[in-house]
């Protein structure tokens, strides 16, 4: 093709500037932005100059010139290319000097959506609303442009106002008015709202299963703190549109947070699939190894919020907060990357900074449930605003009384007042209607600190049957196993008397042996024993899984559970 566009004398003026456009638009197609922008530049010369030779010749009357001047590209369109191709190259002001150059008449809506863009992301609000405003006065019915404007905080009777007329005239438009105030809640953070409206419109025949609005009201709930609702939208989404991206990214993370994993594992492979070139699939994938624990995978794949979570939990605190800022500036409505640089504040002992920013996400994203924990979370932090906090969080759970991240804060605050009662009371309330893990390990510490041992095995057992993996519910089992009465003590010399005595055979041993098997901690203590007695042997195997080796026969015989013939060979 290079070839061929040297060869000049060959081609006339007018054939020299399509070949040159087409020789673009092929570098375009191959990703050589560079190398198409120097073409797309001699095309224009070339029309420049054929332009003047036009001017200068006098017509010669040929039928056949005129068809062929009327089918070259679009010196407006080659712009329009070059613009695309420097956004391409991240260039985006050599983009917007381009499009500039193009008087405002001759500017059709896909120039203006695209300057309108361009000035958004520059920063120049004023130009870019008018842009939009153009957009939408040549096609009202751009959805994009009113989108573009309610996130500029232009007003939502505004944008309706620029529509009203095209509504009026076209039938089965009524649910526009609606998706406008919609989106408008959307973009003043008013969540609640937006969700109800969003839903009302969902009801509608013409937008019932309607791809876009199920992801915006996942998105919303996921704002709002509601996972389970989230979750939910953006399955009954991926459901209707198997190759949906748009939002897989956050639909990723909370299955994550749920635990998970192997869904995320699929969905990842899903995406992948689909397309590697955008940034959902790699997001999802940082998700699965930052919640597997490989941090240093996770800052290989994951977005800036991802990154600063792996940094955090890596140790290396300063470098997370620049992810975390850089996070929040891309995304500013996203409350965990607040609440991950908060964190990263508390725990470099930048109580001051913390607050800051705790009270600048109260007045930016409103008095809700999140909020307002979020605010207590950094009250709790100094003795002075300890008051504050417990404003704070009765705020919180009065608006959401089953918000987890409320119900442990306040729990940690009742914990520092020793008001034990209050806190289970508080616990047994939030897990009324929801099971977490965390809650009946905090439930499990209370009951311990009351002496409700039995119960308090108990709620350790439901929170490993919901992680196994979490930890403090072990320490607090193996706590309870060290914490032993006078009564306990006395019950456990009986044992060793029935050991040492030989009365059964399948007790046989010495003191020294008994004592033994206390020390490697084989033997039940009076918790394993109250639980074990209380839930039976399928209860024992699972304290075996979780690696107590306890030796079978003489523990269950100590806890007056009858040793049975058929036992596992693994248990024993």
């Amino acid at each position: 093709m290079s070839g061929l566009v040297e060869l000049g004398e060959l081609f006339s003026p007018s054939q020299k500037y399509q070949l040159l456009v087409y020789h673009a638009d092929s570098l375009f197609h191959d990703k050589e932005y560079r190398n198409a922008v120097s073409k797309y530049t001699m095309a224009l010369q070339q029309k420049k100059a054929l332009s003047k030779t036009s001017k200068v010749r006098p017509s010669t009357g040929n039928a056949a010139s005129t068809p062929q001047s009327q089918c070259l590209p679009s010196e407006i369109e080659v712009k329009y290319k070059m613009a695309e191709c420097y956004t391409m190259l991240k260039q985006d002001k050599d983009a917007i000097a381009i499009l500039d150059g193009i008087p405002s008449r001759q500017r059709t809506p896909k120039i203006n959506m695209m300057l309108a863009n361009l000035y958004k992301k520059a920063g120049q609000e004023r130009s870019s609303v008018t842009s939009y405003k153009e957009v939408l006065r040549q096609c009202p019915l751009a959805l994009d442009a009113i989108l573009g404007l309610l996130s500029l905080s232009v007003k939502g009777a505004e944008v309706a106002s620029m529509t009203i007329n095209i509504i009026q005239s076209i039938p089965n438009l009524d649910w526009l008015s609606m998706w406008i105030k919609a989106y408008a809640f959307v973009h003043t953070g008013d969540n609640t709202r937006a969700i109800n409206t969003i839903c009302s419109l969902e009801k509608k025949s013409l937008l019932r299963d309607n791809v876009d609005l199920l992801g915006s009201l996942a998105d919303l709930y996921f704002r709002a703190g509601d996972n389970k609702n989230s979750i939910l939208k953006f399955e009954q989404a991926q459901m209707l549109d198997p190759y949906l991206i748009k939002g897989m990214d956050v639909y990723g993370y909370l299955l994550a947070r749920e635990g998970r994993l192997e869904d995320v594992e699929n969905l990842g492979c899903r995406l992948f699939n689909i397309s590697d070139q955008h940034a959902e699939p790699w997001v999802v994938s940082g998700c699965h190894s930052f919640y597997s624990k490989r941090y240093s995978r996770a800052l290989y794949l994951g977005a800036k919020a991802i990154q600063g979570a792996a940094l955090r939990n890596m140790g290396r605190v300063q470098e997370a907060i620049i992810h975390f800022r850089e996070a929040i500036r891309l995304a500013p409505c996203r409350l965990d990357c607040y609440e991950g640089l908060i964190e990263c504040y508390l725990a470099s002992n930048s109580i001051r900074e913390a607050m800051v920013m705790a009270n600048n996400v109260y007045k930016t994203l409103g008095a809700n449930a999140q909020t307002l924990t979020l605010l207590a979370t950094v009250c709790l932090e100094e003795p002075v605003t300890q008051e504050k906090a417990k404003t704070l969080l009765d705020k919180a759970l009065m608006q959401r009384p089953d918000y987890i991240k409320a119900v442990v804060k306040k729990a940690e605050l009742l914990s520092r007042e020793q008001k034990y009662e209050d806190g289970i009371a508080l616990l047994r309330n939030a897990l009324a209607n929801q099971s977490d893990c965390v809650l009946h390990r905090i439930l499990g510490d209370f009951l311990v600190a009351v002496n409700e041992y039995q119960e308090a095995m108990d709620q350790y057992s439901i929170a490993l049957s919901l992680d196994p993996n979490d930890q403090k519910s072990l320490e607090g089992m193996q706590k309870m196993e060290k914490e032993e009465s006078p009564t306990d003590a006395t019950q456990e010399e009986d044992v060793d008397d029935m050991e040492g005595s030989g009365e059964e055979g399948d007790l046989e041993g010495s003191d020294s042996e008994a004592a033994q098997w206390a020390d490697q901690e084989q033997g039940p203590s009076r918790s394993c024993r109250l639980y074990f007695e209380t839930k039976g042997l399928g209860a024992a195997e699972q304290w075996e899984k979780r690696g107590k080796n306890m030796i079978w026969p003489k523990a269950l015989q100590c806890m007056s559970v009858p040793v049975v013939d058929d036992i596992s060979p693994a248990i024993l």
